[in-house]
This record gives C-alpha cells, structure tokens and sequence, in this order.
C-alpha cells in the first residue's frame, strides 16, 4: 500500500515497514543493463528474503549504501545508527580500543528496512554474534586479474578437486562481480587464526602447483595475469558478500548459490544472475543440505601436510 507522502508501506510478518521513495532510481539503465528503482531492490529482497535469512541470522553485518544509487557517493557502515528501529537486533563485537555494535538481519521486516536505507550490499561475518571468534565458514576468493571467467572456472575446479581429497564439502557461489567464492562448511570449533593459516596452505599448495596460472601475493603487481586465490576474509572483523546479496553494478547483479555441476554452463559467469532471476535459482536449492554438515579441520590439514610432503 501507498501513502500520500510518496512512501510505500510493506507488511512483513508482524510488522509494516515504511518504504520512502520507492521510484528512486538506484540503478540507472544504459547499454544492456535494465533500470531499477528502491522499490524493485525491496520486492526482490522481499521475494528472496526465505532462501537469504539462513545466510543472515545471528551474524554481524557490514552494509554498503548508496542513498543516491550507484552515481552517488557510497559508504560502507558497520555501527547502526541510533534511529534505526527499536526490534533491529544488534551486536556489540569488539574491535581495537573499544567496540562496534553491528546490524544483525535477522527476519524479512530488517532486510527490507535495510534496503529503504540503500543498503545494497550485505557484508555478513563468517562467524555467529554468540561465538564472534569462531568461524562456521571458511572463503576462498577467486579474483581474476581481469574480467576472464574462463580462469575462474579453471581455478574452481582445481580448488574443488583439492577440497575433494582433503575430504571437505564445499560450495560456490559467484560473487556477482567478477569471481566466485568456494565456501567450506566448519563446526565453529576452530578460531579465526586456525582456520586462516589452513585456508592459506590450502591456497599455496594449489598456487604451487599451477604457478603459472594461480597466486597468492596479495600485492596487486606481483600478481600478473594470474588469478589471485584471496583468503583474507577468514580473519576477525572481516566480512564476505552473504548468499543472494545484491551487487551495486549496472544491472543489480546478485551474488548467486549454485551447484557444482553448473560450473560447466557455458553461459554461467560471475554477473549470470540479478535481481530480475535470482529467486528462480535460490529455488533450486542448489546448496541443498550442505551447510549442515561442517567439519573439523583436524583430519584435512593432516591430509593436506601428507599431500605437501
């Protein structure tokens, strides 16, 4: 429903979210890529709000904001403001010299106040509010040097491989940019420490093994052309782009949850879905089960030390 002042009023559950001026234009159109409006970003939140929350409950978030759409300047906020809704959970997470209290989405009325405030971009934290110093999720980004989504596929299938032999579930994602994350499942047993220092011998045993091809210097110019294996979002504080977010690009691509099988698409790249199609892949259920089933790191790094040997 709308009111006379120009906004739109969204029932969610319990609760009547006050969406102000929905025919804002957040995404401009131009070439190939469709115009949406803060309006389209909250019906599509509102649609995909099922298959997002289990990705969003209980965790810190970071959002990237764009009150005047993508040709206006952008922010990146971590505290919630003090105007922000009295039923918004929130979070107080240390940081050095003193504290942060995050945004937690945890129910359809919050991911639909976040988009009213532009939020496009959701940043979650690999770990849970109730156990900060432990993750659940493990990331590896691939980034390629350039828009080449051939590499990226190339490298996700050696990394798949590797993750195979370690004996470790694993998904992908594509980011919606340029790349795709390989998301490992853990029992949140593991500090932030542990599980960094496996991700990143993970990633230097396949970079050792396709130099030519993969790296893991985090300096852009030591890179090349080769595709950069990034495992830097597995530390305390960091944040990667949650399931089925959308991306502030031309378009509103959306970070999408596929299948292994889909990697040999064709057609797939790392821009293949946006708000427009998201929903109908995120019904697919393509991680179907597989972030139950989080593993200890133990068996796989004593794996990994006699792969290395």
């Amino acid at each position: 429903m709308s009111g006379g002042d120009g906004t739109r009023r969204v029932r969610a559950g319990r609760r009547t979210v006050e969406v102000h001026r929905p025919d804002k234009v957040l995404f401009p159109g131009g070439g190939d890529a469709k115009e949406y409006t803060k309006g389209d970003l909250v019906d599509y939140h509102r649609t995909v709000a099922p298959f997002m929350l289990p990705h969003l409950r209980g965790r810190p978030l970071m959002l990237e904001r764009h009150p005047d759409g993508l040709d206006g300047p952008r922010f990146m906020q971590k505290n919630t403001p003090d105007g922000y809704p009295e039923w918004i959970t929130r979070v107080e997470v240390a940081k050095e010299g003193g504290t942060v209290r995050h945004t937690v989405c945890d129910d359809t009325a919050t991911l639909l106040y976040l988009a009213d405030q532009a939020s496009i971009a959701l940043h979650r934290w690999l770990s849970r509010a109730d156990s900060v110093g432990h993750p659940d999720r493990l990331v590896f980004d691939l980034d390629p040097a350039g828009d080449d989504f051939e590499a990226v596929r190339e490298a996700a299938r050696l990394l798949g491989e590797l993750l195979d032999e370690l004996e470790l579930p694993s998904a992908l994602m594509t980011t919606g940019s340029r790349g795709l994350h390989a998301i490992v499942p853990l029992n949140g047993r593991h500090d932030f420490d542990e599980v960094r220092s496996f991700a990143r011998d993970v990633a230097d045993t396949l970079a050792d093994a396709h130099p030519d091809r993969l790296t893991t210097a985090a300096r852009k110019k030591d890179r090349g052309e080769r595709l950069y294996l990034d495992v830097q979002r597995n530390a305390y504080a960091q944040t990667a782009v949650a399931p089925f977010t959308v991306r502030p690009r031309p378009g509103a691509p959306v970070a999408t949850p596929i299948t292994w099988d889909q990697l040999d698409d064709p057609e797939l790249h790392a821009r293949g879905w946006t708000i427009a199609d998201a929903v109908e892949q995120a019904r697919t259920n393509p991680w179907s089960g597989l972030l139950s089933r989080g593993r200890a790191l133990g068996a796989a790094r004593r794996r990994l030390t006699a792969l290395r040997a």
